[in-house]
């Protein structure tokens, strides 16, 4: 009985522990899929849309455990998001974005954003990477003037 009783206070801690894991990753998902908001908006040429995602990663970023992502990560990532957000000219947005895009692609490699492959893409004529969830190029540093411009340097699955 009493190995019954460990056993069960065993399994039930390595469920929570599963289940509090799933939650902070959950948060970092999260964090991604604002993240390739900000992008998509930036592709198609839109400042306001941008600024809007820009504030929900703000949201999502300050939500997440200090446990999970350093607060200094989470500090740097807040800050570049923030300058997009309050830039009302796209040409200020896709500057602060290549320093997002750099922290985020450094998090990237870190921590499983997606179940799905993510995609880092550069644009030699902007000298700028980003993160994507599907390997066609949508380039948020020209949007629709230069969409296509880029390739895949790597994928993080």
């Amino acid at each position: 009985m009493k190995n019954y009783i460990i056993t069960a206070v065993f399994s039930l801690l390595s469920i929570l522990s599963i289940s509090a894991q799933s939650k902070k990753d959950a948060q970092v998902s999260k964090l991604y899929q604002n993240y390739i908001a900000i992008k998509s908006a930036l592709a198609s040429d839109d400042a306001d849309k941008t600024s809007k995602a820009a504030s929900e990663f703000i949201k999502t970023a300050s939500a997440i455990d200090y446990k999970k992502v350093s607060e200094g990560n989470l500090n740097i990532l807040r800050k570049d998001a923030t300058a997009i957000s309050e830039a009302r000219s796209i040409t200020t947005q896709r500057e602060t974005f290549m320093n997002l895009s750099d922290n985020m692609i450094a998090l990237a490699k870190e921590y499983k954003l997606s179940e799905s492959p993510v995609y880092v893409q550069y644009c030699p004529m902007a000298d700028g990477s980003w993160l994507s969830d599907e390997s066609k190029i949508a380039n948020p540093y020209y949007g629709k003037s230069m969409l296509t411009c880029g390739n895949v340097k790597s994928t993080i699955k």
